[in-house]
């Protein structure tokens, strides 16, 4: 029978073990605290008014004025009015919500809107544009942005799709009335 080597262990001094405690627990709290500030941030939504209409679905338009900004407070975007006649599409800038159509952190946050609301959006950089902000852009990059939004409506994709036909329809009528483009050839 082999025998087995015995190593008489040494009696431990008072506190090591308290403070081989404090250096595990503050290795744990540095690790953390390293993977948090390593951690991509979030996109922020605060909501400014709440809405009470429905919220959107992927795939679906919405109608939204925004107004768009830097850190320092330069505007770099604005919603415009869209160059249609009055109560032909529901007020602001019509937003397509499918991936790619969007910056993801403006879309991530579109998503958890109502219509009718005003939300206050800020998308960090790694979800914005990050370092090829678009050319010509007022955008720096690495630039986190913030969007104030107003959702003014929200209309399915056939329902869009259906008005701008609708719309194009109108638009060829009137140019065939003034015998510009859109007319139909003389005879």
């Amino acid at each position: 029978m082999t025998e087995i080597t015995r190593v008489p262990l040494q009696p431990i001094k008072k506190g090591s073990l308290t403070k081989l405690w404090l250096g595990v627990l503050v290795a744990i709290l540095l690790g953390g605290g390293l993977a948090w500030a390593a951690a991509p941030k979030a996109a922020g939504l605060e909501t400014l008014t709440e809405g009470t209409g429905p919220s959107p679905e992927m795939g679906q338009v919405m109608f939204v004025k925004y107004v768009g900004s830097l850190d320092d407070g330069t505007e770099f975007d604005r919603s415009q009015p869209l160059p249609i006649p009055p109560g032909f599409l529901p007020e602001g800038t019509p937003m397509l919500l499918e991936e790619g159509a969007l910056i993801p952190g403006f879309l991530d946050a579109l998503l958890k809107m109502k219509e009718g609301g005003k939300y206050l959006v800020t998308v960090p950089a790694d979800q914005g544009y990050g370092a090829e902000p678009p050319p010509g852009s007022p955008i720096p990059a690495n630039a986190d942005l913030t969007f104030e939004v107003e959702v003014t409506d929200i209309l399915s994709r056939p329902e869009f799709d259906a008005k701008l036909q609708q719309l194009q329809a109108m638009m060829g009528a009137m140019g065939a009335q003034q015998g510009g483009e859109g007319a139909p050839p003389a005879q």
